[in-house]
């Protein structure tokens, strides 16, 4: 969950690198008149573990199991309305800022992706994750444990109420600190198909200071992993709301983390 520590290098020597890489795409891009990339490069330099861990051969393709070709199974019981409620998992109410976050999922046409099993995972108020090798000096809440499930409906929507997560640090280079983020997975028809990202917070000050984030050279790609604050979704004196929609193919299509990556 977090990278070797590489505390030699600073948050400016970190954004001046993060520029340069962009600006190296954006002059390129304009040379060739292609647009910039949406997914961004296995070996991310400012992102300092993926120097370590990228492939560098090409990926071996095998044929997965028969079991893998039918529909994920949802665990030893159907999915509840509840798992999507984060807040309610345990006797008390956990500590932290109430939010409401919904939208759609949909295809590159447009169309909804039905019944779909998404599910969620995430820090505390805190910053925290409930994860043996997380050991940062933040608390646990032992009313949050920070992973929820659901499915998406008709119309390809979904609803998860939870607590807003902090942000942490993440020893990436000195004073590195992840912005507040929630894991969203999609597993498709298929085990094979499982797609996972994150969404981040409108006006966060660390996006753009993150290299994970930031490894994305397009920014209008980098816009889609942000949540827009929907006073609508609100509930009064209960929940701040947020609307994100997800989009799993396509040109416009959501980033998504690579197969191999460190879901930090």
């Amino acid at each position: 969950m977090r990278p070797d520590p590489q505390p030699e290098l600073t948050q400016r020597q970190i954004s001046d690198e993060i520029a340069t890489i962009h600006d190296d795409y954006r002059r390129r891009a304009d040379a060739t008149g292609r647009p910039l990339p949406v997914h961004p490069p296995r070996d991310f330099l400012p992102y300092r573990s993926s120097a370590l861990r990228h492939p560098t051969h090409e990926l071996v393709r095998a044929d997965p199991e028969e079991i893998e070709l039918v529909s994920p199974a949802f665990g030893h019981t159907d999915v509840a309305a509840e798992e999507s409620d984060l807040t309610i998992q345990h006797v008390g109410e956990p500590l932290g800022e109430r939010i409401v976050v919904t939208g759609r999922v949909l295809d590159g046409e447009g169309r909804p992706v039905r019944n779909q099993l998404v599910e969620i995972w995430q820090a505390n108020a805190s910053g925290r994750y409930v994860h043996k090798r997380d050991q940062h000096p933040a608390p646990l809440d032992p009313n949050f444990t920070g992973v929820g499930r659901l499915i998406t409906g008709d119309d390809g929507s979904y609803r998860l109420t939870t607590i807003k997560p902090g942000a942490y640090p993440w020893k990436n280079h000195r004073n590195a600190w992840r912005p507040a983020h929630i894991h969203f997975s999609f597993f498709g028809s298929a085990f094979t198909q499982r797609l996972v990202t994150q969404m981040y917070f409108p006006g966060d000050p660390l996006f753009a200071l993150d290299p994970i984030s930031q490894s994305i050279v397009d920014p209008a790609a980098r816009a889609r992993l942000i949540a827009t604050y929907d006073h609508d979704v609100s509930e009064p004196e209960w929940a701040l709301g947020y609307r994100w929609d997800v989009v799993l193919t396509g040109p416009k299509s959501t980033w998504m983390e690579p197969e191999d990556a460190d879901h930090a």
